[in-house]
């Protein structure tokens, strides 16, 4: 399980993140809600070791991992799906997944597992092909599939379905809820959707003005309320 206690984040004087509380638990997709510029990036940038926290707690299976630096984040088992994709435009399809590796050694690190390809099967069939040469949909689904390579015990997704066709998103939803069913990793999925935050939450915690305004559990997601502080 991921916990965070009570983290205070700020750029020089202004303060981003307000004692921010919640918890990602395994086999459950957790749903970071809120309009754009309300903090949820800078969270999970501080979660990555991305960005500094000035106080609180972050803990992996009750280890604090506040003081890690991002590769120690990575080898602990968290990774990170950036807002944007970041893939690498100029690296193949299947160098771009193998990088998502370079936290284990010897063979493993050289040949792409299975599983991932029948997850994503477009990225097999375009494993050859440089990253910058797919779609914006196909790029999402390596940027997944690059962070499933790690083999994470807690997968950090930011909003995934930005600038994504719809039958792409119905194909992400399916591996999330999938990946969440399997019960062996946590998610954390940061969205700014209610429809699509609502079909997939196991909990929720909805962020305004870089503090948590609601939390609860999917099944008692409210929409009234809570669609006046999201997107549409």
């Amino acid at each position: 399980m991921l916990e965070v206690k009570e983290i205070n984040q700020f750029y020089g004087g202004s303060h981003i993140l307000r004692d921010v509380s919640l918890s990602a638990p395994v086999g459950e997709c957790s749903v970071v809600l809120g309009r754009n510029g309300v903090g949820k990036t800078t969270l999970l940038k501080c979660l990555m070791g991305i960005l500094p926290i000035k106080s609180g707690q972050m803990l992996l299976d009750g280890k604090d991992i506040a003081k890690m630096s991002p590769e120690q984040r990575v080898r602990a088992g968290l990774a990170y799906v950036p807002q944007g994709r970041d893939i690498f435009s100029t690296l193949t399809v299947e160098e771009n997944i193998l990088i998502g590796m370079a936290k284990f050694s010897g063979a493993k690190t050289r040949k792409v597992p299975s599983h991932l390809y029948e997850i994503f099967p477009v990225l097999d069939e375009m494993k050859h092909r440089r990253g910058g040469d797919l779609s914006g949909g196909q790029q999402q689904q390596l940027a997944i599939a690059r962070a499933l390579a790690s083999e994470p015990r807690v997968l950090i997704l930011d909003e995934p379905t930005e600038g994504i066709q719809p039958s792409i998103i119905k194909d992400i939803g399916r591996v999330i809820r999938k990946l969440a069913d399997q019960g062996e990793m946590a998610i954390v999925l940061v969205e700014q959707f209610y429809d699509f935050a609502e079909e997939f939450a196991d909990n929720y915690t909805v962020m305004a003005r870089g503090q948590v305004v609601a939390q609860g559990r999917g099944d008692d997601m409210p929409e009234k309320g809570i669609r006046e502080l999201v997107a549409i």
